[in-house]
This record gives structure tokens, sequence and C-alpha cells, in this order.
């Protein structure tokens, strides 16, 4: 119950403070996204909520990793972990209740990736599209087109935020799509307010004019064009133009329910088989038709059959048991004949390549989705084992260095969780590319850190002073001593 005690509190503390870091890290990604768009509380409350589950898979393995090293660096620093070995109890019987609570924390970091983290990525990347897709606020700038109105062009020289006026406004009216530019109004001022809803801008003009042209085909025996053209003068002109994107609306999860990042294990089994038996149909289809292109024997048997009575043309049918001799047949045309041949035959071989081509880049497609499904299929186990390996890595380690506190456990933390990415990052990218198998990939990093976990849990059980600086110093003193003597006797 002691060392449970002491790893709770260091625990539940780092977890939190890696949770903070790394949702801070997300904030400052999407950062452009976010600033501007008048986002209410609730949707920003929302996405970093989903934010946090988010970062989960690297927050736990972080935090167990420094809470098991501040633990046994503190039980070391202060000699309570001396005393525990003198009354006879080993360092593995020591770490036995944290090792039941880190398997069960593994279980649990299991069923998190497996129900729900995959709808925490649906909802946060339906929120993040909504997001950007939501337009920034109305900013008309002086002396440049602002482009933010659908199918309006609007600029003005001056503006007075004071009292919400415009000065000299130029309007273009884009909404005939065959005809840009033709519809353009000039105002000396002119106000330009947008409703509660962000729905819709009303637009108060003053003394301007509004030149029209419209351009018709009169369709005639010479297809001349028409031109058309309209001037309005007004004192006074308002105009209600709708809005589209300045409002946050949620983007539809539907779009993004199949990608492999939102699926559970039953999901992610049932697509593979569906993917694959698609692919492997699509391989045979695409084989059998490429067969049909190339042949090197043909048989056939012998057959005479005549025609109508009428006729002088008799069809037949060679009947051989002995293989035809191609190169033989085309060495008997003539120059035009096999000209003929080649041609029509490098034709249909370049016919045959581009459908083979076009066809394989799909095969490409189903092989990279297969490749990304059965990486999200290893990484909900490669989360729980990782946080079994940063704790037999911290554990011992804080052991073998007796520093508590939040000094050295971090430092070596940091260090060994930056280590531990760069590798996972590597191997997923392998993975990703198809260049090591997918099981490769994925469980690199934990290939490569298991067995020092298991060298420093060793090292620790003995007792070993791997950490000593005066046993290196020893060491390189007799190993010095060595080399001196042997060049001496030489």
């Amino acid at each position: 119950m002691f060392i449970l005690k002491s790893y709770l509190g260091p625990l539940l503390m780092t977890f939190f403070i890696s949770m903070f870091i790394l949702v801070m890290q997300f904030l400052w990604r999407y950062v452009d996204d976010l600033v501007g768009k008048g986002l209410e509380w609730d949707v920003l409350t929302e996405l970093l909520f989903y934010a946090s589950l988010q970062v989960v898979p690297m927050a736990l393995p972080l935090a167990i990793l420094l809470a098991s090293l501040m633990t046994f660096g503190n039980l070391g620093e202060n000699y309570e972990l001396t005393a525990l070995k003198s009354a006879g109890i080993s360092l593995p019987k020591i770490m036995l209740p944290l090792i039941i609570l880190t398997v069960l924390i593994s279980y649990g970091a299991y069923k998190f990736s497996n129900n729900v983290l995959p709808v925490a990525n649906l909802k946060l990347v339906s929120i993040l599209h909504g997001v950007k897709e939501t337009r920034l606020e109305l900013d008309i700038k002086e002396n440049v087109f602002y482009q933010g109105v659908d199918d309006f062009s609007i600029k003005v020289r001056k503006k007075d935020p004071s009292k919400n006026m415009l000065y000299d406004v130029m309007i273009y009216d884009h909404r005939d799509r065959y005809a840009r530019n033709s519809n353009v109004t000039l105002a000396d001022s002119g106000k330009l307010l947008m409703s509660d809803d962000k729905k819709f801008l009303k637009l108060i003009l003053y003394n301007g004019v509004r030149y029209d042209e419209k351009v018709g085909l009169e369709k005639n025996r010479r297809n001349t064009q028409e031109h058309l053209f309209r001037t309005d003068y007004f004192d006074t002109q308002t105009a209600i133009i709708p809005l589209k994107g300045f409002d946050f609306s949620k983007t539809d999860e539907t779009l993004f329910k199949h990608s492999d990042r939102m699926k559970n294990l039953k999901q992610i089994y049932h697509d593979l088989d569906s993917i694959g038996r698609e692919k492997d149909k699509f391989i045979n289809n695409l084989e059998s038709r490429s067969r049909s292109f190339y042949f090197s024997k043909i048989r056939h048997k012998t057959q005479r059959t005549s025609t109508n009575p009428g006729s002088n043309r008799n069809f037949s049918e060679i009947d051989s048991t002995t293989a035809i001799n191609i190169d033989s047949i085309f060495e008997s045309l003539s120059n035009s004949r096999k000209q003929m041949v080649l041609d029509m035959t490098l034709r249909q071989v370049r016919n045959t390549k581009s459908t083979i081509d076009e066809r394989m880049k799909f095969i490409e497609r189903q092989e990279t989705n297969i490749r990304r499904h059965k990486m999200e299929l290893h990484r909900k186990f490669t989360l729980p084992f990782a946080c079994l390996i940063f704790f037999f890595i911290g554990a011992p380690l804080g052991a073998i260095i007796r520093k508590g506190g939040l000094g050295m456990p971090v430092v070596i933390s940091v260090l060994f969780f930056v280590a531990y990415y760069i590798i996972d990052t590597m191997g997923a990218k392998m993975a990703r590319e198809g260049v090591w198998m997918v099981h490769q990939g994925m469980w690199l990093s934990s290939a490569v850190l298991l067995p020092l976990g298991i060298f420093l849990t060793y090292k620790s059980a003995t007792d070993s002073a791997i950490m000593n600086s005066d046993a290196y110093v020893i060491f390189f003193q007799k190993f010095l001593g060595k080399f001196k003597r042997k060049k001496k006797w030489n």
C-alpha cells in the first residue's frame, strides 16, 4: 500500500501535466485555423475535450515513465528502498504491486484505444473540418479588393470605424458567370452591416451609379453579337446579400467514418477482409484480361465446312496436333502486311499497358488502404505494451540513479520518450510506405526498448553500479593499466 500511495500521486500529476503540454501543442498547430472565427465557448470546449482524448496515447506512457522514475528515485534518495531490501524484500517483490497496477492500466489503455479513441478522432476531425470551413470575420481593408463575400468584390478608399462608414465604394457583381465584371456599382459612401446571425449582409449605398453590361448572342445568319448597356443613378440603394460560411457548423461525421483512425478492432477486421477480397477480385480480373492479349501457341482441330450452295468460298479450320510457329507465319507475309501487323500489335500493346497502369493505381490505393488499416490494428496493442515497457524502464532506472523530484527524472524521461517517438515515427513511416512489413514498422520501437527494460530491471535487481561514475573510472583505469603493460612488454 505504501508503494501504491507513493506511485499514484506522481502518476496523476505527470499525466495531467503531459496532457496539458500536448494539448497546447495541438492548439499551436491549429492556431491559424481557430483565430478570428468567432467560435462559441461550447465549440472550443468540445474541441479541447476531444483533443485531450486524442493525446492520451502519447501522454499515458510518458506519465508512467516519469512517475516510476520519480517514485523509485524518491525511495532510493530517502534510503527507503535500501531499508526494504535490508528487510529481505527483493526489488521485483517491491515492484509487484505497481506491476499489477500497470497491467490494469495497460488493459484500460487497450479498451480506450479500441472503443473511445476512434469516436474521439471522428468527433475531432468533424469539428476541425467545420472550423476550417468557417470564414474569418468580415474585415474590409482600405484600397484592397475584399473577396470574402461570394460572387462580389468590394473595394473602399477610406473607412470610418467610429461611424461605420465607407467612402468611395466600388463593387463588382460576379453572379453572372458568363459575363464577369459586367456589373459595377460606384458610390460616394455607404454602410455595411451584418445581421446578428451572420447570415445576411445589409449594404446601404449613397449617391452612386450602377453600370450593367449584358452580352447576348443574336441568333441570325451572321451570328453577330449585340451589346446592351444600362446605367442607373441613385441617391440611396439598399441590398441584402446572403452570406455562407461565416457561421460555424460541424461537418457531417459520415464523411470521415470510413477512415482507419475511426474504427475499432471489429470494424478493422471486417473492412480488411472486404478490401482484400475486392483487391484480389480486381487482380484476377486484370490478369485474365491481360492474358487475352498474348498467345504463344495455337492448336486447331480439323473441321471442314462448306458455305451456302451459291457461294464459291469455303471456310475451314485447320486441325493440327502440332503447334503453329508464329515466326514462320509472320515471315511468310509481305512487307506491307508485316508493317500493318507490327503497327496493330504496337497499338494494342500500348493500349494494354495504359489499361494496366490505370488499374494498377487502383490496386496500389487498395494496398495503401490495407496497410493503414493494419497499422491502426497494431497501434491498438502497441499503446498498452508501451505502458509496460516504460514502467520497466523507469522503475529500475529510478532505483539505480536514486534521484527524485522533477529534475533528473524529467530529463531522463524526455530523452527516452523522444527516442521512442523518433523510432516509432520512423517505423510507422516505413510501414505506411510499404518499405517494411506493417508489424515490423509498428513494433520497431517496442523491439528496441524492450531489451533495454529487461537489462535495466536485471541490473537493478542485482544492485549493479551501472550509474555509479566511480565504477566507470575504475574500469577505465584497469583498461589503461593493461594497455600500458602490454605496450611496455612489446
